[in-house]
């Protein structure tokens, strides 16, 4: 999900081809476009485990002198790339990427996801012309898929986790925060309506004592308070 003045969009985490997908739905009204630097309005695409392809290869499509770019072509878009490692900053930047996201709703798990590096990558993409969207999450915890992963779950604390997160993306002062997740259950990062529920084979975890729609209201007051706030940036 992807906050931004004055509407929410939710952005799948998995990888579409985006030539195939500007294709076919670029011109649709609920494909989520964002003006660039040039004020040109492009499709946006988030680039998942972007890092596993090279700074090289990508470059052939994403620099404006590639020999395959995409640039000024029907096909161009924002590409934001994950951001996982500190190093990976400057593979962003030499392949040719817009920006740079840091997806994993665990603070600490990652380079990226870490919220006390937030300000050091901002700088860094504000001195290179690179968008940085913050990635926040409500909790995390995969133990009934990844067992042994115990080590990165953080509660929810009702709510204070999820909060704690936004205010440090705001802290930052983006261009966009995104969401992981809207409902990726089995990683315990969902904000959608959630009521007790039990399987003989998993326990859904609720918000309790809390109102089902708890994640979606503390988003919508972030979302008001992020409008706000850019406003008084801009002044």
């Amino acid at each position: 999900m992807i906050m931004e003045s004055p509407r929410m969009t939710w952005c799948p985490p998995f990888w579409t081809p985006p030539i195939s997908t500007a294709s076919r739905y670029g011109s649709h009204g609920a494909f989520y476009h964002y003006k660039n630097s040039m004020g040109k309005s492009l499709p946006l695409f988030y680039i998942y485990d972007s890092y596993l392809t090279s700074p090289e290869a990508w470059a052939h499509l994403l620099t404006p002198n590639g020999p395959h770019s995409i640039r000024n072509t029907p096909y161009d878009g924002v590409f934001i790339a994950l951001l996982v490692e500190e190093g990976h900053t400057h593979d962003i930047l030499a392949a040719g990427f817009d920006g740079m996201y840091t997806y994993f709703a665990s603070n600490g798990f990652s380079f990226g996801s870490s919220h006390q590096n937030w300000k050091a990558v901002k700088n860094f993409c504000d001195a290179n012309n690179l968008m940085f969207i913050p990635s926040v999450g409500p909790g995390y915890i995969d133990t009934s898929i990844r067992p042994w992963n115990n080590h990165n779950t953080r509660n929810r604390v009702n709510g204070k986790y999820y909060e704690t997160a936004l205010q440090a993306a705001l802290t930052v002062r983006p261009e966009i925060v995104s969401i992981t997740s809207f409902n990726e259950w089995h990683e315990g990062t969902q904000i959608e309506k959630a009521i007790p529920k039990k399987t003989p084979t998993r326990l859904y975890l609720d918000y309790l004592p809390h109102q089902p729609s708890l994640y979606l209201e503390l988003t919508r007051r972030w979302a008001e308070h992020f409008i706000k706030e850019k406003e008084q940036w801009l002044m």
